[in-house]
């Protein structure tokens, strides 16, 4: 009998890529094929997105199409995992029968047992208690990267937001076990560490290990492979001075910080349930910028919260643009069912929701384009991935400032390498995300 091939469909965040690799693992173990063409699979699985309204149609809108190719005959099977079956599990199983079953987060150590029952008529005799053994994961990023998720969770309780309902409180994991699987991962062939968690900022304190993340990025650091370190979701409310410093005097780790302010107007900051003011962010964002002179900075921003008058948004463009963070993401709120925020008067109309959004892009677009053509002249150390997804001509990559999928790359026009391999390059031009540059040999 021909191995079954099982294609897996990841949605939402790198915290759920990092579940899906896991699962991924667990499969090749089992010794399943998976593959990367839909096409060919005999069954999908699919790790959904619950966080707001547009992830969750996206992961309903995705179940629906592969149902639909079930129904025809083209697969043997559906399943579905992830954030939206961990909380809609119930209503889900009554609206779309066609899946063959849904699998909360708990329930995502069995997905081998589940496939089984449904890919082989006899089973495999196989337990169907969970399998909580650690296993290698299956990288469904570029081979050179790797995210390193810290914990799960989160305690912070702001208002809008629905992870701690979904993941519950903020759990960390044990810094052995991590170093563990960050040797893994270097082994087969990752480069870039990318730390991640709900707030990394508060790595050990369910533990009662005050400043765990340095010393876990200190453990890391020593891994001989590891080149570069970088520091994803930093709550700007546990962002030590010990933290930064530490980041000022180990070069592995990159002086880019991604810190979510989601906001800047105080009785917004309040209603979010955020534990800062605007006083505390400025005071903060200056103490990083003064001990890490050329860092890089990212952040996210909620615009039309309930109650968001024209006073706080301009104080919010107001903040961006003294501020000139490198890189903005920018969200227009979603109103959340079990949020207290749900609760609030004074919506925001949609359209004004939408309008905000474009107008803060827009003043963030010029002064990411001006960051940039700081940088002209330059010579940066790049990471090359390949040519670039809009000519063969052109290699891209990305230094220390750009993150992968969100940031921009450099494109590279002059110069041979290596994808996985780091360059140096010569930048000598810049677009509003882009910089443009050649090797030096």
């Amino acid at each position: 009998m021909s191995v079954k091939k099982i294609g897996l469909i990841s949605l939402g965040c790198p915290k759920n890529l990092v579940d899906s690799e896991e699962m991924a693992g667990r499969l090749r173990k089992a010794g399943y094929r998976l593959t990367g063409d839909e096409r060919e699979a005999d069954l999908i699985l699919i790790n959904t997105c619950g966080f707001i309204e547009s992830a969750r149609e996206e992961s309903i809108d995705t179940i629906l199409e592969y149902c639909r190719r079930k129904e025809a005959g083209d697969l043997e099977g559906v399943i579905v995992t992830g954030c939206l079956a961990e909380r809609y599990r119930a209503e889900l199983e009554k609206e779309i029968p066609e899946v063959d079953a849904f699998l909360t987060l708990s329930e995502e150590s069995r997905i081998v047992a589940g496939i089984d029952r449904i890919l082989h008529e006899e089973g495999s005799g196989m337990t169907e208690e969970p399998d909580h053994a650690p296993v290698a994961r299956t990288l469904l990023t570029p081979f050179y990267t790797a995210y390193l998720k810290i914990s799960e969770g989160c305690s912070h309780r702001c208002s809008y937001c629905t992870i701690p309902l979904i993941r519950g409180p903020h759990r960390s994991r044990d810094r052995s076990e991590l170093i563990e699987e960050a040797k893994g991962l270097v082994d087969q062939g990752v480069r870039e560490l990318i730390v991640i968690g709900q707030d990394i900022t508060r790595f050990g304190s369910d533990r009662g290990e005050p400043n765990a993340l340095p010393v876990l990025l200190q453990e890391l650091s020593g891994i001989e492979g590891v080149r570069w370190i970088r520091l994803m979701y930093l709550h700007p409310d546990h962002l030590s001075d010990e933290l930064i410093g530490f980041v000022a005097s180990e070069k592995k780790v990159l002086p880019y910080l991604d810190l979510p302010v989601q906001h800047i107007s105080d009785p917004i900051l309040k209603k979010m349930h955020r534990k800062v003011t605007a006083e505390d962010l400025y005071r903060r964002i200056g103490k990083v910028r003064e001990i890490l002179p050329d860092v890089v900075l990212r952040t996210s921003l909620i615009v039309g919260f309930p109650g968001e008058g024209e006073g706080d948004f301009h104080t919010l463009c107001d903040f961006v643009r003294e501020v000139r963070f490198h890189h903005v993401g920018v969200f227009e709120y979603s109103r959340e069912e079990g949020t207290s925020a749900a609760l609030l008067p004074d919506p925001v109309p949609p359209e004004v929701r939408k309008e905000r959004r474009g107008i803060l892009m827009e003043i963030q677009a010029g002064i990411s384009g001006e960051r940039n053509e700081e940088r002209i002249g330059r010579t940066l150390e790049v990471l090359v991935e390949g040519h670039s997804s809009e000519t063969d001509l052109l290699l891209a990559g990305r230094y220390y400032g750009q993150a992968p999928e969100i940031d921009g790359q450099v494109l590279i026009n002059e110069g041979n390498a290596e994808v996985g391999e780091f360059y140096d390059v010569r930048i000598t031009d810049a677009h509003t995300y882009d910089l443009v540059g050649a090797i030096v040999e």
